[in-house]
């Protein structure tokens, strides 16, 4: 045999042990996965259902809102471009509260998505920001893991706000109540203000996400 076909066979059983270790390194990897995929999914369970526990206390439902949710298209006013899932929170088969997926496209450092709950009496239960671009030490203070006043971080302000005093989710600097860090009120003011829009959809639409069936698009 030739030096040439020596090569040339030589580099097809290489070629041929590449592709095999590939393909085994494939399979044993999409095993792995689908090994491992309950617990994943457990854990993103777990963390949906913290953020929801941050705007909602899990005291005030008995039911699991993660379950009980309607999806929804592209919505301007809650700033979803694709869309997004709203949670319903009940007790004893009562509504009380509607969980939102909202953002403001806004933020200093772009987008800024939020979690709003809108109790059924109308009024905001909470609102957590799920993820941001914000200036760290600057703008991010609307994230309660960021703000350094633990004990009344910023958001908070939003709290028990209702649709009398809807005029008045702005900035103090807009005519609003609500205070904010000088030198950051960007990011602020886009928080404010797609949580008031957030609030105003959920009112107008109450009555079609409540009754509307689990698993549902609307």
């Amino acid at each position: 045999m030739s030096a040439e076909h020596t090569a040339t066979a030589t580099s097809l059983r290489s070629a041929g042990v590449m592709l095999a270790f590939a393909v085994v390194f494939t399979l044993a990897m999409a095993a792995t996965y689908r090994f491992a995929l309950p617990d994943i999914e457990a854990a993103r369970e777990a963390a949906k259902m913290k953020l929801v526990d941050a705007v909602l206390p899990p005291g005030r439902y008995d039911n699991r809102p993660l379950d009980d949710s309607v999806t929804i298209g592209a919505t301007p006013e809650l700033g979803l471009r694709d869309g997004g899932r709203i949670y319903r929170a009940r007790r004893a088969g009562e509504d009380v509260a509607l969980i939102v997926e909202a953002a403001a496209p806004d933020g200093y450092g772009g987008r800024i998505e939020l979690l709003v709950a809108v109790g059924e009496d109308g009024r905001i239960a909470g609102v957590r920001v799920t993820g941001h671009s914000e200036t760290p030490g600057l703008g991010d203070y609307v994230d309660p893991r960021k703000d350094r006043n633990k004990k009344a971080p910023w958001i908070d302000q939003f709290r028990g706000r209702g649709p009398e005093r809807a005029g008045d989710l702005k900035l103090k600097k807009d005519g609003g109540e609500f205070d904010y860090h000088v030198g950051a009120t960007i990011s602020a003011r886009a928080v404010t203000g797609a949580v008031a829009r957030a609030l105003a959809w959920t009112r107008a639409h109450a009555s079609e996400l409540y009754s509307a069936p689990a698993g549902s698009r609307l």
